[in-house]
């Protein structure tokens, strides 16, 4: 029924469909490797999604703790110059109370007007 011509011109057919399609894969690219590719696109998103996510962490962590010490020193400044202030003021009444003395005149300051003093 067939015949070398046929058999030749069915070879020639196959080889033909054979190069078109390798031609169509190598131009448009191999539908496995594309796939593929997405794949490890896939892992590669989701594994810099998640060192983003990390980073970002660790920078809130550190700004908190930056912001933390921040607080610290400023309490720690605040507690030393309200020290400071308390001295001078009970520097300024031993030296008025000392003056009064000196004058041999009365101090009128109670301890009740001595803690007023110091809160205001």
């Amino acid at each position: 029924m067939f015949g070398l011509l046929d058999a030749l011109k069915l070879a020639a057919g196959m080889l033909a469909g054979l190069a078109l399609y390798h031609l169509y894969a190598v131009s448009i690219g191999y539908p496995s490797a594309a796939r593929e590719a997405r794949a490890g696109y896939v892992l590669v998103a989701e594994k810099t999604a998640a060192d983003a996510r990390a980073a970002e962490m660790e920078r809130q962590r550190d700004a908190a703790a930056r912001a933390g010490e921040e607080h610290r020193k400023r309490l720690q400044a605040a507690r030393a110059a309200e020290q400071t202030a308390r001295d001078a003021l009970e520097n300024e009444i031993r030296s008025y109370e000392l003056e009064l003395s000196q004058k041999n005149r009365a101090c009128a300051v109670t301890a009740a007007d001595r803690q007023w003093l110091l809160r205001h």
